[in-house]
């Protein structure tokens, strides 16, 4: 087994992506020395800066810091959405580095610790965020490695302990499969990825594949309905594990969860949507598989306070809310409508949507299409390449075409303040896993700032 404690020299390429940058947090809270590349600046770098671990943007090899090019005591870490010709990757591969993807290493971190791994197409960020916080409230020796800003702690790293890790288990690149599971959570299955896996069959043999990592001492659940073996969870349904009995008081979801031993009662969870009801029904038995009581768990809960751009409030005031989503796919998209629908029933709404990937928005079309048609306005941006090139042929205009709805129109983001501004609508969204998410602030402001001079 590769030693991680040998090593005290830690470099990231592209270290400004969210898990990444939990890793990076990881290391340096270990003593480690640690820094990295990114190609652009962001919220992320920039509080890495913060916490002592230096960030470049340069992609230049006389930018590495001299600490790093001992390649006997350096590891460099990297994700698949490095660049092929990105200098300083191939300047390590070409001078004997120690390399190992971000998922190898969170690999070899669950070898030496007893992992709780939530896995799925949809809601392991939300999930792996509750999930981590349960064991941390319970006050488990518990490391939580996510996949989102965590609102309680205001980061994507939970640093409670070192016998436990919570993971979330990426299915990109068959990342998952890295890892050393004691207990497993599953959400969903739906096709995704399939610029990786070609066709969604394909995807649930990967997920499969990672369901019987689960050891003959471990526990693997999963969403009732999804084709595995193991101990089901749902809302309202009959399964091993069910949120039921579920009522709305002010503003938050209380519910009982019937398990395979009895009915406990009473839980408070503050976060909208049906969708997350269940991410908290799965956390919760995850926590009592491992051994959380009840009263721990209870308490836990009612004190989860989200993780940031999922469902999150940017604006919020009795006539109007900005609301922001990483919801980038038709299925996260109909989870969302869903809980506006069901948080602001009656009033109009208005979504901000930036596709994701010239390849996913080319595979979903129709399914993007249904869903954004729902929606009382609908604003496309272009589409986010990430890693890619441009598709012939797939574009947002190609998108708009095939949404049902009149009130459509494809903008550039500039133009999304006073988009905004000139619906009479109070109810607005805004979604997307790109860049769309620092758009957010800037939207805010400036309608906080417009608001304000009209009011006066």
């Amino acid at each position: 087994m590769y030693n991680l404690n040998n090593i005290q020299h830690f470099y990231f390429l592209g270290i400004g992506g969210i898990g990444m940058s939990a890793l990076a947090r990881y290391f340096n809270a270990l003593g480690k020395n640690v820094s990295g590349y990114d190609k652009t600046p962001s919220s992320i770098t920039k509080a890495l800066n913060e916490n002592g671990i230096p960030v470049l943007f340069n992609d230049a090899i006389s930018e590495i810091p001299s600490t790093f090019l001992d390649k006997e005591n350096t590891l460099v870490v990297y994700t698949p959405a490095v660049a092929k010709d990105n200098k300083l990757l191939n300047y390590f591969k070409d001078n004997g580095f120690h390399l190992k993807k971000r998922a190898e290493v969170l690999g070899l971190i669950t070898q030496s610790t007893q992992c709780l791994a939530v896995a799925g197409t949809h809601g392991k960020t939300t999930t792996s965020a509750i999930l981590g916080h349960l064991m941390a409230e319970a006050h488990f020796s518990v490391t939580a490695f996510l996949g989102g800003i965590a609102e309680n702690y205001d980061t994507n790293l939970i640093l409670k302990g070192s016998d436990i890790s919570v993971v979330e288990a990426d299915e990109f690149d068959r990342s998952f499969l890295q890892l050393n599971p004691l207990i497993i959570g599953i959400t969903s299955m739906d096709a995704d990825h399939l610029d990786i896996y070609e066709k969604a069959e394909s995807l649930t043999e990967a997920f499969s594949e990672f369901a019987q990592k689960v050891p003959k001492n471990g526990t693997l659940l999963f969403k009732k309905g999804l084709p595995l073996t193991g101990l089901t969870v749902a809302v309202d349904e009959d399964a091993d594990y069910s949120a039921q009995r579920i009522r709305i008081e002010n503003g938050a979801y209380l519910f009982d969860l019937k398990t395979p031993e009895s009915t406990y009662t009473d839980f408070q969870f503050h976060l909208p949507g049906r969708h997350n009801l269940f991410n908290a029904t799965l956390a919760l038995a995850m926590a009592l598989r491992y051994g959380a009581n009840e009263e721990q768990l209870k308490k836990g809960l009612a004190t989860f306070k989200g993780v940031k751009r999922r469902f999150s409030y940017s604006i919020k005031t009795q006539d109007f809310v900005l609301i922001d989503d990483y919801a980038h796919h038709p299925t996260e998209i109909e989870s969302v409508y869903q809980t506006v629908k069901e948080m602001y029933a009656g009033q109009q709404n208005l979504v901000v949507f930036q596709p994701h990937l010239f390849s996913r928005t080319r595979d979903f079309v129709d399914d993007f299409a249904a869903a954004l048609s729902q929606f009382d306005e609908v604003v496309l941006l272009d589409i986010y390449p990430a890693r890619e090139t441009p598709i012939e042929g797939v574009t947002s205009k190609w998108l708009l075409d095939k949404i049902h709805n009149d009130d459509k129109k494809l903008i550039k983001k500039e133009a999304i303040t006073d988009t905004i501004l000139q619906s009479d609508t109070k109810v607005v969204l805004m979604l997307g896993a790109g860049d769309i998410g620092n758009e957010v602030d800037i939207v805010k402001q400036n309608i906080l700032k417009i608001k304000t001079v009209a009011s006066q």
